[in-house]
């Protein structure tokens, strides 16, 4: 028998006013969460883009260097397009375990004291 999920908590929350959320937006623990955020997408997303860009201008203009042959019938090109999704995984992956330990429990006192939780 699966587990039934608790009912909807009869507390209601406070909604917080605009000046609420500007005031929240102010503070220096919301630029910390900016900064976190800012610190590992912005490198992480060049990164994956540098990647992804030298592997098309080596598809268009090196086609000697992307043939050669490493094993059997796999060669440079293929190996580097199966690094593109394996790039891509481990990027999502890495994000996921940063956004737990780093991004999530400053987003969620955040919210909350916006709630009046605190």
């Amino acid at each position: 028998m699966a587990a039934e999920a608790p009912p909807p908590s009869a507390e209601e929350h406070k909604l917080p006013t605009p000046e609420e959320f500007t005031e929240v937006q102010e503070s220096a623990e919301f630029g910390e969460l900016r900064r976190s955020y800012r610190s590992f997408a912005f490198p992480v997303t060049v990164g994956f883009i540098v990647w992804y860009l030298l592997y098309v201008l080596l598809s268009n203009y090196a086609g000697g260097f992307m043939g050669t042959k490493l094993f059997g019938n796999i060669n440079v090109a293929l190996v580097f397009g199966v690094l593109q999704f394996v790039t891509t995984f481990l990027i999502a992956w890495w994000y996921s375990r940063h956004a737990a330990t780093n991004l999530d429990p400053k987003a969620e006192a955040i919210k909350t004291r916006m709630e009046g939780g605190a």
